[in-house]
């Protein structure tokens, strides 16, 4: 198959283009292939939508540097920015909690403002600096070296470059999670070019296999649960917070499921029972009981609570997951806003809805599963 448009075969494949992994004879027709390495002057460039056949002029190049770097900031301080409004308006609904809590050091609202301020500012900044450390050391290696001398290696080194860019979002602040998200992306992209290699091929087959992905969501969530259940101090403390919210279980039920799961003897019961007294449920708990369903949900019963729950965790989940779709779509789709924007609100609104149906069944299946396995086993 031959790449659409001017394109030559050579080019396309070279650079890891759909059309093969590695040419293997010139086009004669191309004058590209004519040539051994070309110049920077001869160089076609590959955009996101393909080659195009227009050389690069050192304007161009430097134009698309500062492209990059715009694009890159712009992007980090919307998503940050975003995410910290929809923070702050979270906020601002809860001020008569706040009020008593700002007795106790927690930070006052226009402090969160100006700490969303300077995240905001951080994020653009890191993304911004790294998009155009990336494409600047792209640039640079290519006109040096020559693009197509050093296609396979260039991207890796002008990445590892970058990378340092994420002290901008802090000297002081370690973000073990992002760092870990980026991997795990990279991760991802490396299996899908490792499925497609004859080299790796064999290796990566398991990644083909059917129902692959629900396997590795299994693992990774009983690892997740357990630490959630019995050891919360392994857990960073924005994942804490996040899994003790949508978790929807105060932390002294928590404690009580910990110590009937580890088998030791009960310490808080009456703390249990003093916390649903105060939402308007009296219990009396057992501490030779076995099975923790009324540490869990009181006196409602066990399908009662699920149902409930669900609920519950769905309305958790709704403003969790709004400004994960609402935003990048205003980013990304800025210039279709006014063309299509009922149809880009609407798939905003239909993964808001689908990701949200996800977290609460997600929580509700975990509490269901212990639930079941205790009264089972």
């Amino acid at each position: 198959m031959s790449p659409p448009g001017d394109l030559c075969t050579c080019f396309a494949g070279e650079n890891g283009g759909p059309y093969g992994d590695h040419h293997e004879s010139a086009d004669p027709n191309c004058t590209h292939c004519k040539k051994s390495d070309p110049s920077p002057s001869s160089f076609y460039y590959s955009s996101s939508l393909g080659y195009v056949s227009v050389p690069l002029s050192d304007s161009e190049k430097l134009r698309r540097v500062v492209t990059a770097s715009i694009k890159g900031f712009t992007i980090g301080a919307g998503l940050k920015g975003g995410l910290a409004i929809f923070s702050i308006l979270a906020r601002l609904r809860r001020r008569k909690l706040l009020a008593s809590l700002r007795k106790e050091g927690v930070i006052t609202n226009n402090e969160a403002i100006v700490t969303a301020l300077k995240e905001t500012l951080r994020y653009g900044l890191f993304l911004g600096t790294f998009a155009g450390t990336f494409v600047s050391v792209d640039e640079i290696i290519g006109s040096l070296a020559g693009h197509r001398r050093t296609a396979k290696w260039r991207a890796l080194l002008a990445g590892a470059i970058a990378g340092p860019s994420m002290l901008l979002t802090g000297l002081n602040t370690q973000h073990t999670s992002l760092a870990i998200y980026i991997l795990m992306r990279a991760a991802v992209l490396a299996s899908r070019c490792g499925i497609k290699s004859k080299r790796f091929g064999g290796i990566c087959k398991p990644l083909t296999w059917a129902h692959g992905d629900i396997f590795l969501m299994c693992l990774s969530s009983s690892q997740i649960l357990s630490a959630y259940i019995l050891k919360q101090e392994s857990l960073p403390p924005s994942y804490k917070s996040f899994l003790n919210k949508h978790g929807g279980k105060d932390t002294v039920i928590l404690q009580g499921v910990k110590e009937i799961a580890s088998g030791i003897p009960f310490t808080n019961l009456e703390a249990i029972e003093k916390y649903y007294k105060s939402i308007g449920t009296n219990i009396k708990l057992d501490p030779a009981m076995e099975v923790p369903c009324s540490i869990v949900h009181g006196d409602q019963s066990c399908s009662a609570h699920i149902i409930s729950f669900l609920v519950q965790a769905y309305k958790r989940a709704l403003p969790v997951y709004l400004p994960v779709y609402l935003i990048p779509a205003l980013i990304v789709h800025r210039q279709d806003l006014l063309k299509r924007h009922y149809s880009i609100l609407l798939k905003g609104l239909l993964g808001t809805a689908r990701s949200s149906l996800f977290l609460s069944v997600y929580c509700s299946s975990a509490w269901l599963a212990a639930i079941f396995f205790y009264l089972t086993f």
